[in-house]
C-alpha cells in the first residue's frame, strides 16, 4: 500500500445517538400541504415524500447501508489543507490503469458503487483481466467526508489540480485516465484541458463544454437531424429546471440553513433532481430504491454537506473558468463522449467539435443523468471499449 495513505483509512461508523436524532427529525417532520401536484410539476409531491418518510423512520437501515459502503477501502486526506476523501479499489490485472471516476451534484461518491468492482475486476464478471483499472472514486471538496469545506474559491478547475496532486503526488501514478459526469464532467475536461501530458485520455456522459459559464447555447443550426430534439431539452431545462442553479450560483447559504436542518426538506431537494434528470419516465423508483434515495440524502446530511455542495455553483460563477493555453483544440487529450438520451442538457457533436479532441462519441437511447446508477452495465462497456485503445498512452 502506498505509504502516504496507509495511515489515513476512513471507516463509517455512525454513532447511533446520531441516527436516533436523525429518526427523531424524520417521524417528527411537518410537511408541507400540497394539490394538484400529481406530475410534480410544483416540485415534490407530497404523497410520495410522505412515502419515502415512513419507510424512512420506519424500515430505513443505515447500519446495514454503512457495512455495504465499508466493503470499500477509503481514506481520507488534506490537499492543500482541504479535506478529500476517496474510494479506492486496486485493479486484478498487472497492468491495470489507474482510472479517477467524478461524481456531480446532487449526487456522492456512492453513486458509482455499482461500477467500481466491474472495472477493477472484469475477470469476475466475464470480462478479460487485461482490461482491469485502479478505480479512485473521491468525493469533491466539500461534498460527502471531503468535509468540512473552510475555504473559498474551490470550484471545478480547482477540483482538477486537487485530483492531479491526489493521483501523482499521494498515489504514485505518473499519468492516468478520468472519467466525470455532471460537474465531474467539467472536472474531467479542465484534466484534458490543463493536464492533457499526464491524463492523455478523458471520457465523460454528460456533452457539455468547460466554458458553458460564458459560451452560449449554440443554435439549432449545429444539431443535426438526430441531435435536434436535444435543442428543444435544452431550452426546457434553461426555463422550467433551471431554478435550482439560479439559487445554489448567488444565494447557497440561505438555502443551507433550511436544508441542513430538516432531513426531509433535504431529501424533498434532492430527489426531485433525481426525478426530473433521470430517464426514469416519472418512476423514480424503477431507476432508484427507497435505500438509494435515503442513501444520498443521508451521506448529505451526516457530513452537513449539503451548503457546501451548494456553493460550488457559487464558485464557478463567481471565479469563471480562463484556458491555460491558446492552443487548439482547447482540451487536448483524447477525448469520448458517451451521451445518454434520458439526461437533461446536451451540447451538439459539432459544437463539441470545436474545442475538443473527440476520437469517441456514442449515443445511448436509455439512461439519463445518473448513468453510473441507471445504466451501470452500459457505463462499464462504454468506458472500457473507449479506454482500451489507449491503455498503452501510460
Amino acid at each position: 500500500m502506498n505509504n502516504k495513505i496507509k495511515d489515513n483509512s476512513f471507516i463509517l461508523n455512525i454513532k447511533q445517538d446520531v441516527l436516533n436524532d436523525i429518526n427523531y427529525r424524520v417521524k417528527n417532520s411537518r410537511v408541507s400541504n400540497d394539490f394538484g401536484n400529481k406530475e410534480w410539476k410544483y416540485g415534490t409531491e407530497e404523497t410520495y415524500l410522505k412515502d419515502l418518510i415512513s419507510y424512512w423512520s420506519k424500515d430505513y437501515d443505515w447500519k446495514k447501508q454503512e457495512k455495504e459502503i465499508n466493503k470499500f477501502s477509503h481514506y481520507k486526506i488534506k490537499i492543500d489543507n482541504i479535506p478529500i476523501h476517496f474510494m479506492y479499489e486496486k485493479g486484478s490485472g498487472e497492468n491495470s490503469k489507474p482510472l479517477i471516476l467524478t461524481h456531480g451534484w446532487p449526487w456522492t461518491f456512492w453513486d458509482y458503487q455499482k461500477v467500481i468492482k466491474p472495472l477493477a475486476h472484469p475477470e469476475q464478471y466475464g470480462g478479460d483481466i487485461e482490461q482491469s483499472f485502479d478505480v479512485i472514486v473521491p468525493s469533491l471538496p466539500g461534498y460527502g467526508f471531503s468535509t468540512p469545506l473552510k475555504e473559498t474559491g474551490i470550484n471545478f478547475w480547482r477540483t482538477s489540480d486537487l485530483w492531479v496532486q491526489l493521483m501523482t503526488d499521494i498515489l504514485g501514478y505518473k499519468k492516468f485516465f478520468a472519467h466525470g459526469g455532471d460537474w465531474g464532467a467539467a472536472v474531467t475536461l479542465q484534466l484534458g484541458h490543463k493536464y492533457s501530458e499526464i491524463v492523455p485520455a478523458i471520457h465523460t456522459h454528460m456533452a457539455v463544454p468547460i466554458d458553458f459559464v460564458t459560451n452560449p447555447h449554440p443554435d439549432i443550426s449545429f444539431y443535426s437531424d438526430s441531435e435536434k430534439k436535444w435543442h428543444e431539452k435544452n431550452m426546457d431545462f434553461v426555463t422550467e429546471g433551471n431554478g435550482y442553479f439560479q439559487i445554489q450560483a448567488s444565494r447557497p447559504q440561505t438555502l443551507s440553513y433550511g436544508l441542513n436542518d430538516s432531513p426531509i426538506g433535504l431529501l424533498a431537494w434532492l430527489i426531485e433532481k433525481r426525478r426530473a434528470w433521470s430517464d426514469c419516465k416519472g418512476n423514480i423508483e424503477s431507476r432508484f430504491s427507497k435505500d438509494d434515495l435515503i442513501n444520498t440524502a443521508m451521506i448529505y446530511w451526516l457530513s452537513e454537506s449539503f451548503g457546501t455542495s451548494a456553493r460550488y455553483y457559487y464558485e464557478a460563477i463567481q471565479n469563471v473558468w480562463k484556458p491555460s493555453h491558446n492552443r487548439h483544440p482547447m482540451v487536448e487529450s483524447i477525448t469520448g463522449f458517451t451521451i445518454f438520451e434520458g439526461d437533461v442538457i446536451f451540447r451538439p457533436r459539432k459544437w463539441m467539435e470545436k474545442e475538443h479532441n473527440i476520437q469517441y462519441w456514442n449515443v445511448k437511447s436509455s439512461g439519463g443523468h445518473f448513468a453510473p446508477m441507471e445504466e451501470p452495465e452500459v457505463l462499464i462497456d462504454e468506458i472500457r471499449k473507449f479506454f482500451n485503445p489507449h491503455r498503452n498512452l501510460i
